[in-house]
């Protein structure tokens, strides 16, 4: 066993000792059964953004828009490349490219190796890094240095280079579910429009009984702020101070918003603004998680969380017929080893 005790409020365990799924598990085959029945008109929504948005790094610092240059053999970069020059009366002409970029750049799902917690889950009084259902630092996600638990957090090279590999909870956890079932979707901005606004328990309770949407197991909620729509506006070159003070978010330090989420067996939650929840926390009282709805979805109950997804199109046609629900498939690239994904959500009604 990886733990002798569970953070408080946590699932570890419920879906057995080993398992890399969370929430995901509430999705069931006959949920997904059921969601496909949502499917009247056939219309879809493509509901990712173009992954070269928001543009620049002033939403995060650390992650940078896609670069594409084109594969080369023997110094040709193989771009409009006739096959001609190496086999003579070839009338094939070849483009081929590479890509390089932060795989949670914009459209993206979370895997639950994206946020851990410092907690004791040994039992020995002594907390130490980990990650849902006990899975741990360099045994189960690798990097290249380890990061000492104690005052400075001392930096040791592992002599692994540049190289980081999730052998557990990464991303190939939510490709190989398929990510297929009920989306519901709030509209927040139908109650808020742009404005800022951290949306807590009475929040969330008073726009579903508004806006008469029953949630059910294995649901997938989207949150509708009009972030996207405000990210495309800005055209790739997004105000570094408006990007963060716009639109709103879930108030990550409502303990009873937490609850709910727990509560409700949701399966996986996703939002077109940048990190699901109000980020930096604005109250005093929250939780010392930097993002303290990441540390309870990712880090205690293993529920997936996608950002910057593309909902303003979806949000309005089921708003102009009077729905709230779709049939979603969103698997993000399978890709072992992995943290985070793109992905291309498609929305079905």
């Amino acid at each position: 066993m990886r733990w002798k005790q569970r953070p408080e409020g946590s699932n570890w365990g419920d879906f057995g000792a080993d398992d890399q799924r969370g929430c995901l598990n509430w999705i069931t085959p006959e949920a997904v059964r059921q969601a496909a029945g949502l499917i009247r008109t056939g219309e879809r929504f493509c509901l990712s953004l173009p992954l070269d948005y928001p543009g620049g790094t002033a939403v995060n610092p650390r992650r940078h828009p896609p670069r594409l240059t084109p594969t080369e053999r023997d110094g040709d970069p193989y771009l409009n490349f006739p096959l001609g020059r190496l086999r003579p009366g070839c009338v094939d002409v070849l483009s081929d490219d590479n890509v390089t970029m932060s795989l949670q750049y914009s459209t993206q799902w979370d895997s639950l190796a994206h946020v851990g917690a410092l907690f004791d889950a040994n039992g020995d009084g002594i907390p130490e890094r980990v990650y849902y259902n006990g899975f741990r630092p360099n045994e189960h996600i690798q990097g290249p240095v380890d990061y000492a638990v104690g005052e400075g957090y001392a930096k040791t090279d592992l002599g692994q280079g540049p190289t980081s590999k999730a052998t557990r909870l990464d991303i190939t956890q939510l490709a190989e579910s398929g990510m297929q079932g009920r989306g519901v979707l709030v509209d927040l901005a139908r109650h808020y429009g742009r404005a800022a606004h951290s949306v807590g328990y009475d929040d969330l309770m008073r726009i579903l009984e508004a806006d008469r949407i029953e949630i059910r197991q294995g649901d997938i909620l989207l949150f509708h702020t009009e972030y996207g729509d405000a990210l495309l506006e800005m055209n790739r070159n997004p105000d570094p101070e408006l990007v963060h003070e716009i639109c709103a978010g879930l108030d990550g330090s409502d303990e009873r918003l937490l609850q709910w989420i727990t509560d409700s067996r949701i399966g996986a939650m996703a939002s077109d603004n940048h990190a699901v929840e109000t980020y930096p926390v604005k109250k005093a009282n929250a939780c010392c998680a930097a993002l303290p709805l990441h540390h309870h979805c990712l880090f205690k109950l293993g529920l997936p969380l996608g950002e910057m997804w593309y909902l303003g199109p979806l949000a309005r046609w089921l708003r102009a017929h009077e729905r709230y629900d779709c049939f979603l498939t969103a698997p993000p690239l399978n890709l072992p080893g992995a943290v985070g994904s793109p992905v291309t959500p498609i929305a079905t009604v």
